[in-house]
């Protein structure tokens, strides 16, 4: 028997791919001096940490918290009320809320296989929409997100934060300005010890959580807390390993610092669970080779070592024939083809200046001053995507952009997946 919100969901799904909700809210577009409405979609983890710092925004009122789980929902509805002495709507399914004129923007801070179906639906009905990294659980998803971003002019940025700090710019431009001469080689890496999954049986889920609607687009299958809370992103129905996790990020300064190339001609993947006996699904050890005409990105994971490349456990550094430069997660340093360093920079933070970079182009509804609008946040997230295709067919793949496809026909069966019935991607 379906949920209630299962039916609602499907219900609701219709009237979107119909454009019923289009006309009544499509409209709607902070002013310069007004509050800024969002609904925070999945506030457990990143997403709490999204929800607390739009919350601390001056210009924003968080008036609503979506969650599918009543424990946390009802404990970040607490909080912010308490912080912000007022009260938010809980809310469990955001399609209820789709239609609600109040809402400007949607922050999208669910497991990976969620979030294209919020922001491609919230962009339908007139929201602007913060996602979190990768864009999509699959590079088709990805594609739908940013046709929905276009087609119904909404601003929307993906949550690899660092494009918003100074430190970060500040080497890209010191690259730009020819310092190194042509940046050809690039190296981003991962290289932090985690943890094994041990396996547990199969249970009920907890009390108070939808898990069907949880599972969404998802095949259907039993509990497993593996599988769910706190480590789900290491199985294939719903993350996309720390490829897509942390190396996102990583890979995103590399091919920024390389000149903001787009998609690679190539992709290469040599990998395994080399190390970790457990029961997770993804990689513990990868090396990728992105080829570019005249560049080459490579990705380089290890979640089993603690040794560090360049004294970092994550970062990424660019060659060019004049020096080199290193970037880490908050600053970066310089050095001249002799090895010596000649210019540095560090910055805090930047999650906040990445969320406000994102509210003031809400009021200003100038796409092109995102940081990290969703088009170019995509192109990060299917290198990661690719990496993992190329991994799980164990060839090297040449990737066509216009079609966002490859040359290989198994290769192809991963772009997307075949949703379960009633999470279906809408067609835009």
């Amino acid at each position: 028997m379906k949920s209630q919100s299962r039916r609602s969901f499907i219900k609701t799904t219709a009237a979107l791919s119909s454009g019923y909700f289009i006309a009544e809210s499509s409209n709607a577009v902070a002013g310069p001096n007004d509050k800024i409405r969002v609904a925070c979609i999945g506030v457990r983890g990143q997403g709490g940490s999204l929800l607390a710092n739009f919350a601390a925004q001056p210009d924003v009122e968080v008036s609503h918290i979506v969650d599918l789980d009543e424990s946390v929902r009802l404990r970040k509805g607490a909080e912010i009320k308490e912080k912000t002495k007022k009260e938010p709507k809980l809310v469990i399914n955001y399609q209820d809320i789709l239609n609600d004129k109040s809402i400007d923007a949607f922050v999208i801070g669910t497991p990976d296989h969620w979030h294209a179906l919020p922001c491609i639906h919230g962009c339908i009905a007139g929201k602007d929409v913060y996602v979190e990294k990768p864009d999509g659980h699959n590079i088709l998803e990805g594609k739908t997100m940013v046709a929905a971003a276009r087609k119904y002019n909404r601003i929307v940025q993906m949550g690899t934060q660092a494009r918003s700090a100074a430190y970060l710019k500040e080497a890209v431009e010191y690259i730009k300005a020819g310092n190194i001469g042509k940046p050809i080689f690039a190296r981003s890496w991962e290289t932090d010890k985690q943890g094994a999954i041990t396996a547990v049986p199969d249970s009920e889920p907890p009390k108070g959580i939808d898990y069907d609607m949880w599972l969404g687009a998802a095949p259907k299958r039993a509990f497993n807390q593996r599988r769910f809370h706190g480590s789900w992103r290491w199985f294939f129905d719903y993350g996309c390993g720390d490829l897509g996790n942390d190396g996102v990020h990583r890979l995103d300064y590399g091919r920024w610092a390389l000149g903001a190339i787009g998609y690679p001609l190539s992709i290469s993947t040599a990998g395994g669970k080399f190390f970790f006996e457990d029961v997770q699904e993804w990689p513990d050890t990868m090396q990728v080779t992105y080829e570019y005409p005249g560049q080459i990105l490579v990705y380089e994971m290890r979640i089993w070592s603690k040794p560090r490349l360049h004294d970092l456990t994550e970062g990424a550094v660019v060659h060019g024939e004049g020096g080199w430069v290193l970037i880490s997660n908050s600053n970066w340093k310089a050095f001249d083809k002799d090895n010596k360093l000649v210019k540095q920079g560090t910055s805090p933070s930047p999650l906040p200046l990445h969320i406000r970079n994102f509210l003031d182009c809400v009021k200003s509804r100038k796409r092109e001053e995102l940081n990290q609008e969703i088009e170019q946040g995509h192109q990060s997230s299917v290198l990661c995507h690719a990496g993992n295709i190329a991994w799980r067919t164990g060839k090297k793949l040449k990737f066509d952009p216009k079609t966002e496809t490859f040359d290989d026909a198994e290769a192809n069966k991963f772009v997307g997946r075949e949703a379960r019935k009633g999470f279906e991607l809408p067609k835009i």
